[in-house]
């Protein structure tokens, strides 16, 4: 192989290298969570992508995920975050809340507003401080 040829595996490698059967292979080609190897019946092969798909399905998979929801996080979500599941009857979330004065609150939940954690503590800091400067002018203009 020269360097400008991409790795290619058998099925029987592509398993052996993500520590699945064969048969949880082809269940993930069946279902669209990886592609369809290149070529045809005993000439097909994977290729490093394949082998990419797969260690990122085992990987959610072990954070707890079921497939439906890594599914969803492949569609590609914004930011790099899964899109927002659809809401329904008994459906639970995690909502953040910012009390910035009393009587003053920030309610979002980050999975919907398509905001990383780092972006949510930008604007929860963001928020504080436009209300502190808020705050000082209408003091200003009092004294004034």
């Amino acid at each position: 192989m020269d360097a400008n040829d991409t790795p290619r595996y058998a099925l029987d490698d592509l398993a052996a290298l993500t520590e699945l059967p064969r048969r949880t292979v082809r269940y993930y080609i069946q279902q669209g969570l990886i592609d369809r190897p290149v070529g045809e019946k005993r000439a097909a092969y994977y290729t490093a992508a394949h082998l990419d798909q797969l260690l990122t399905i085992r990987k959610w998979q072990q954070a707890g995920l079921s497939l439906e929801r890594i599914r969803d996080i492949l569609a590609g979500g914004r930011n790099g975050l899964p899109p927002p599941r659809p809401r329904g009857p008994g459906t639970v979330e995690v909502w953040s809340h910012l009390v910035v004065a009393d009587g003053l609150e920030l309610t979002l939940e980050p999975g919907r507003a398509g905001l990383s954690p780092a972006e949510v503590r930008a604007l929860f800091q963001g928020v504080t401080a436009l209300y502190e400067r808020i705050k000082q002018q209408g003091i200003d203009h009092e004294q004034s």
